[in-house]
């Protein structure tokens, strides 16, 4: 389990292609303290077990099916990630539960400069558009973002200067692709009124 509140960012330090995964390796130094093999770790919001430590280089294993439905089938070495460790009993609520399961990656479609932040609209993809709502939230690359405008096929997201700051954000273009999830409570709440509308 995670909240979408990134820690900081993190550089890939190797990439591997192996007979059936992938393996990712990440320059964890300064978010490693009392990390263990078997552990979860987001990586750009997606949900990793860490298979090897050595050091400060922390490796993942990506099966195809992780690869193709988020971008690190994308990551090369010198790639940086959004870091989330899984949240522990007790730790603060500061964003959203989310599972670390992407659901799809859509593309920034703009993104323009607003004082210190960046006003920034990113495709709606079909699969999930009835999930997106405005004021609803959304893990963007493992941020928890609040939704602003929604379109018919894109939504807006408004970033403040501190998540440019800790996380790989400001370091986006046009046409990037970002990971996508939408919390598990909202999913249950729009299924739910669907079932509902159907039924009448």
């Amino acid at each position: 389990m995670f909240t979408g509140i990134v820690l900081g960012t993190a550089a890939v330090v190797g990439v591997s292609e192996e007979e059936s995964f992938r393996r990712i390796s990440i320059d964890l130094r300064n978010y490693s303290e009392g990390l263990e093999i078997g552990a979860s770790v987001a990586l750009d919001g997606v949900c990793m077990t860490v298979v090897s430590i050595d050091g400060d280089i922390v490796s993942f294993e990506a099966i195809g099916e992780t690869t193709d439905r988020t971008t690190l089938g994308d990551l090369v070495r010198g790639s940086l990630v959004n870091i989330e460790r899984s949240l522990k009993v007790g730790d603060e609520l500061g964003g959203h539960i989310l599972s670390g399961h992407v659901m799809t990656t859509a593309k920034i479609v703009s993104i323009k400069g607003r004082g210190g932040g960046l006003d920034m609209q990113v495709e709606s993809p079909s699969d999930i558009r009835q999930f997106i709502m405005e004021k609803g939230y959304i893990a963007v690359d493992g941020m928890s973002l609040t939704i602003g405008k929604v379109l018919e096929d894109r939504f807006a997201l408004h970033i403040i200067p501190e998540t440019i700051r800790a996380t790989t954000i400001g370091s986006k273009v046009e046409g990037d692709k970002v990971n996508l999830e939408i919390d598990s409570r909202t999913q249950a709440v729009v299924e739910t009124m669907l079932r509902m509308e159907v039924r009448e």
